[in-house]
């Protein structure tokens, strides 16, 4: 008797590309630009659609297509698409689903990419956009006009660590029509699955979680078939293609996403609670901490508070400065979600290309640390913390 409907977990180890004669365990990788026809007639037929084989890496290939098989299952997604990092991921569900005329309402926490996309880029085609905030539903509905086509956020964003209520929002773009898109790289689909809320497409840095060890670049976007034929369109023509190599190594990382995600969050809830304490700190904000102004929203739409934590240095900027230099064990990077655990200043770093009040708008301060918690020792974690506080 075969399981009707395996969990995601399951389907995250067990699914996989069509074994060759060689019947391996594990899928192989498919290194290759093209693929060859056996017929004129299949070749006529495979790019009619009339056939699943595939035809050039750049559309499809069967490491791509495993990766892409696994996150449906972990998001609950009809279908997806691949791409070569997380900003090509964002860039062409924006593209592929926007066009000349369209406005565009953004919660004004994104990351310092997205900023510039939505800011620099998108108003290059005549594509405008509203910041909202994303804690507030009213400003939400309020910044809706007749050309809106979409509504988009990260949530938890980075590096504010704030929540919109995705089941809220999705209401809200039901009733006026609108796409949902979100960006779930901080939460990933163990712990938060915006589809199954109300969203039509997600978005993730597979750079980041999904990888999990600092080696490689991807990006993938989900969703329903009716967006995701947009953007499917705009990709296959653009090209913003993941190399089968870097699909086979995200593909077997989801295989302990569940573990490692679990890992992290009870690393950073304990990294929380300890510089909750700490004299030199003047506020903490993590999702499953009881002092977050959106605790009993985070309980509701998430499995676990993920694995970031910022905090605010009473020193301001030079305090940043120096807990950075004072770290031995945590790395200092822009990434997340290692096994490493890495400090980012990001006044300095990621969001530096804000100005100082559009920073501080979205509650970037000067002294604002992001801690992403890896998978060392706990008690190594909470002394290299303490150590560097006193620098």
């Amino acid at each position: 008797m075969s399981i009707q409907k395996p969990g995601p977990q399951t389907q995250a180890i067990r699914l996989q590309a069509k074994r060759s004669s060689y019947k391996e365990h594990s899928a192989p990788i498919y290194m290759t630009s093209s693929f060859v026809f056996d017929s004129a007639e299949e070749a006529r037929a495979l790019f009619a659609g009339e056939g699943d084989n595939p035809i050039y890496s750049r559309y499809s290939n069967p490491n791509t297509d495993e990766f892409i098989e696994k996150m449906c299952a972990l998001e609950g997604a009809d279908t997806g698409i691949t791409t070569a990092s997380g900003m090509s991921a964002i860039f062409t569900t924006l593209a592929g689903l926007l066009n000349q005329g369209d406005h565009l309402v953004s919660a004004r926490a994104v990351f310092g990419s997205s900023h510039q996309i939505i800011t620099q880029i998108l108003p290059r085609w005549g594509i405008q956009h509203t910041y909202v905030d994303m804690t507030k539903p009213q400003e939400w509905e309020q910044a809706i006009t007749p050309k809106t086509k979409m509504l988009f956020l990260e949530t938890p964003s980075n590096p504010g660590m704030d929540l919109a209520d995705l089941e809220q929002l999705g209401k809200l773009a039901k009733e006026k029509g609108l796409w949902l898109v979100v960006d779930n790289c901080f939460a990933t689909p163990v712990l938060q699955k915006p589809l199954e809320m109300g969203a039509h497409v997600v978005i993730h840095s597979a750079t980041k979680y999904i990888d999990g060890q600092g080696r490689s670049l991807g990006g993938i976007i989900l969703g329903d078939k009716n967006p995701m034929e947009a953007v499917y369109f705009f990709a296959k023509h653009s090209g913003p293609c993941l190399s089968p190599f870097n699909s086979w190594l995200l593909s077997k990382s989801l295989e302990t996403l569940a573990l490692r995600v679990k890992q992290h969050g009870a690393n950073a809830l304990a990294l929380a609670k300890v510089l909750e304490k700490n004299p030199a700190v003047s506020w903490v904000k993590y999702p499953f901490l009881p002092s977050h102004p959106q605790y009993t929203l985070a309980q509701k739409q998430m499995q676990g508070g993920g694995g970031i934590v910022t905090f605010e240095l009473k020193g301001g900027l030079q305090a940043g400065r120096n807990f950075l230099d004072g770290l031995s064990i945590i790395s200092r990077s822009a990434n997340l979600g290692d096994t490493r655990s890495i400090a980012t200043h990001p006044a300095s770093t990621t969001h530096s290309k804000l100005t100082e009040e559009e920073r501080l708008t979205v509650g970037i301060t000067p002294g604002l640390i992001r801690i992403s918690a890896g998978l060392e020792d706990l008690e190594d974690l909470i002394e290299d913390i303490e150590v560097a506080l006193k620098f």
